[in-house]
């Protein structure tokens, strides 16, 4: 039901029904937004959340959960989700909070079909951190042209040009608090 009313509004979705499959298939499609019900089989919506916001942090993830309370909603938030909703879901309300996300995505321009790989997850993070590239290079035991590379596909797929924009965008997805809390 939820999927026809999204359809409705002139969207174009792909429904999963278990969270390692969205993930999957989030490596080869693009992606506006990410709709999870925090209980699912195999994998909750935090932890989907988690990946998500590790692999693909461009991509809004909403979750919904009809189990929900203040705590897991902060949480929730916390962990970078653009929106939580409980269940029974009211669908003017849902559409227009879908419609809004839709709306404001802050990465347009960026090339979200690509997915970051371990490697740059591991170098954005140092980036996030403070690090040039010659501390980044010696931390992972990689030479610097290497990290130049990495730092220039990191770049490419946020859709930015400077070091600056890269962290304001880091920012907005609230990528530098995973950064502070994996060292």
């Amino acid at each position: 039901m939820i999927a026809e009313d999204i359809e409705d509004i002139g969207c174009s979705i792909s429904c999963f029904h278990k969270a390692a499959d969205c993930l999957r298939k989030l490596s080869e499609q693009k992606c506006h937004l990410l709709i999870a019900d925090v209980k699912m089989p195999g994998m909750d919506g935090l932890t989907l959340l988690k990946k998500v916001r590790n692999t693909a942090p461009w991509v809004p993830v909403m979750l919904i959960t009809g189990y929900g309370d203040v705590p897991m909603a902060v949480k929730a938030i916390k962990e970078g989700a653009v929106d939580f909703i409980e269940k029974p879901l009211d669908r003017g309300f849902f559409l227009q909070k879908v419609k809004s996300v839709l709306k404001k995505s802050t990465f347009d321009k960026a090339h979200t079909s690509e997915p970051l790989t371990k490697t740059e997850i591991k170098v954005l993070k140092l980036i996030l951190q403070g690090m040039g590239n010659k501390q980044i290079a010696y931390k992972l035991d990689r030479c610097v042209r290497t990290v130049e590379l990495h730092r220039s596909h990191i770049m490419h797929k946020f859709g930015v040009d400077s070091v600056v924009d890269l962290v304001k965008k880091a920012a907005l997805l609230n990528l530098e608090k995973n950064a502070q809390d994996d060292e």
